[in-house]
């Protein structure tokens, strides 16, 4: 189920992802602008009243601890190509799809056409100010609104055409068995549906199962 459904009265609860891939921090060798980025956007966040409940490495157990942590938001804090982590989101956005908004230097056009297409909602290059993270957010937050409402309203469509095929089978099946007329049939299988409270969808599915059972 998408998040961010209705508006919130608890504060945003925001997930931030470091890409940084060493496992030492006495080792890492973080530029001096990933820091002061990572700083802007913490400030950025804090300011505008998110709630960062976790900050995480885009490590093997990502998919585990988002899913724990049920983040409204995730945030990518990333220096350069962010492809492991992005592998993780496409199945995290498969299983819970929310907002997502990658900060980076990286203004690579692969890199970003690869982010949007693992569910990235925003793509941020440079030049970030704290007062800039919360219309950022909101951006996103809008644009995956809109994106998921389009996606519900595709799957309705494919839904509603992979019924009527069902329908169009089962009143054809109907006609040739018992000699109905078209319009017939389907007043019966209508009939049918209101009496057992079934879509006339699944009755049709019933029918077409119970004829390939009996055969």
């Amino acid at each position: 189920m998408a998040k961010i459904t209705h508006v919130q009265s608890e504060p945003l609860k925001i997930v931030v992802i470091n890409t940084s891939k060493s496992t030492h921090p006495e080792e890492a060798e973080i530029s001096e602008c990933q820091k002061a980025r990572s700083a802007t956007l913490r400030i950025g966040l804090l300011l505008a009243g998110y709630d960062i409940i976790a900050s995480l490495p885009g490590d093997m157990f990502l998919i585990e601890r988002i899913a724990q942590l049920d983040p409204d938001i995730i945030i990518i804090d990333a220096e350069s190509d962010a492809r492991d982590v992005l592998e993780h989101l496409v199945i995290i956005s498969q299983q819970a799809p929310r907002p997502i908004v990658l900060f980076t230097d990286d203004d690579e056009p692969v890199h970003m056409r690869r982010a949007l297409e693992a569910g990235v909602s925003a793509y941020v290059v440079a030049g970030l100010q704290s007062e800039r993270v919360k219309p950022v957010l909101e951006v996103a937050m809008a644009r995956f609104q809109m994106d998921q409402q389009v996606r519900t309203q595709l799957q309705d469509t494919r839904d509603r055409l992979a019924e009527r095929k069902l329908v169009d089978k089962a009143k054809g099946l109907l006609m040739q068995r018992f000699s109905l007329s078209e319009e017939v049939a389907y007043q019966r299988m209508r009939k049918q549906s209101m009496e057992k409270n079934l879509r006339i969808g699944e009755l049709a599915k019933r029918i077409l199962d119970a004829v390939d059972l009996i055969g």
